[in-house]
């Protein structure tokens, strides 16, 4: 169990930070980031939680997903091979991303079909959803630089991330009365602007 008792250690004052293992990284750093995006990811999962409301069924999932990107950070946090005689490391698995996918399959099912683009709008959890997977498209797009710049990034943590975001797209359209009340992109030509 993590037991936390000093909140401020001032060890990172000099601008790095201590990872799971390995020496102490720049807080610049591109797994510093990597890590850290899906902590911000995380975060906006949190407050699309405020807005679940009526929608039990979402809040359930959403915070089943806040524990399982903890997991991925520390997945992230966590560079090199585990000794042999150390327990081993915290690691996303893809019985973790395999659930998404089921969880996709189950709310996409009662969705019309889309006709066109979606817009962040509709609903305040729409909207709430569509900035979580926004995020949660960064981290990923950070993990993916990290894994052509370090050999030992888990694949399992940039398919759960890529999968998140499908999810947070989906739950985004059924919070928007199952996709009834879905902002749809209409493309820039809008006939004769000399009229306008």
């Amino acid at each position: 169990m993590v037991k936390l008792n000093v909140i401020y250690t001032k060890t990172g004052d000099d601008g790095t930070t201590g990872l799971v293992r390995g020496p102490r990284r720049a807080k610049c750093d591109l797994r510093v980031e990597a890590y850290g995006t899906v902590d911000e990811a995380n975060a906006f999962v949190g407050q699309a939680r405020l807005n679940t409301g009526t929608m039990p069924k979402i809040d359930m999932v959403l915070s089943r997903v806040q524990n399982d990107l903890f997991d991925v950070g520390s997945d992230l946090a966590t560079p090199g091979a585990d000794a042999a005689d150390a327990p081993p490391s915290l690691h996303v698995t893809a019985v973790q991303t395999l659930w998404l996918e089921k969880q996709i399959d189950h709310f996409n099912d009662a969705l019309e079909p889309l006709r066109s683009f979606v817009l962040p709008g509709g609903s305040a959890l729409a909207v709430a959803m569509h900035i979580a997977r926004t995020v949660t498209r960064r981290a990923e797009r950070i993990t993916v630089e990290l894994a052509a710049a370090e050999p030992d990034v888990n694949p399992e943590a940039i398919r759960y991330l890529n999968r998140l975001s499908d999810l947070l797209f989906v739950l985004g359209r059924v919070a928007n009365a199952n996709g009834t009340k879905d902002v749809l992109w209409v493309p820039g030509n809008y006939g004769d602007t000399k009229k306008g």
